[in-house]
């Protein structure tokens, strides 16, 4: 196992040197303070059904874009164990209940978004708004892909038990209904989150070149 969280090549690391004795303690305490940025994100929003916009996949990519695959993933890992635990930091609550709720494929997805973001950084792509643009949006996008095909899975159990969908699913058109309700809307709002991201990311390396 890495005595340290972070690389050289990502902001985290820069700032938090290997050479620091206590660099593995205070990636922990950044890992904490993630999961905190996450639980304020899920609580910015603006309120729609079934998922609410809110500004949490900006911030896993900005946490993985500065800190690496190991703080990102392990921050959202830790942000997901919290909120089932029953902690209140999904957008809705939380609880072991939330794993039926139509986001909650989303949240798992911040887990391989977090990864392929982190693992871009590590190899110095954070430097590069461009090239982490990209990766962002690819990650984002596989959120998505995730996070739809949980949505038809716990709906389809739903019919397949006899139970009330939720008034925007439609049975007949379950693959049309859950598109338009739960990932056509966010399309836009997510490239825009993406660009942003990778925007602040290689901003941040500039502001440190310019303090250097």
């Amino acid at each position: 196992m890495a005595a340290t969280l972070t690389t050289q090549n990502t902001l985290a690391g820069v700032f938090v040197p290997e050479a620091d004795r206590a660099a593995l303690l205070k990636q922990i305490v950044l890992i904490v303070l993630g999961t905190g940025i996450l639980t304020l994100a899920a609580k910015v929003q603006v309120p729609y059904l079934p998922i609410s916009y809110s500004l949490q996949s900006l911030a896993v990519a900005l946490i993985a874009g500065a800190g690496g695959w190991r703080i990102g993933v392990a921050t959202v890992a830790v942000y997901i164990v919290e909120g089932l635990l029953g902690l209140p930091v999904f957008t809705r609550g939380g609880g072991l209940a939330y794993v039926l709720q139509p986001s909650f494929g989303f949240i798992v997805g911040w887990l391989p978004m977090a990864y392929i973001i982190g693992r871009a950084a590590d190899l110095g792509a954070s430097r590069r708004v461009a090239v982490m643009a990209l990766v962002m949006l690819a990650a984002d996008a596989l959120t998505f892909a995730f996070g739809f095909l949980w949505l038809l899975t716990v709906a389809g159990t739903i019919v397949n038990s006899g139970n009330a969908l939720p008034t925007w699913l439609n049975a007949d058109n379950l693959i049309g209904s859950a598109w338009n309700g739960a990932v056509q809307p966010f399309i836009v709002w997510d490239v825009v989150k993406m660009i942003f991201a990778a925007v602040t990311v290689a901003g941040g390396w500039a502001l440190f070149k310019r303090r250097a």
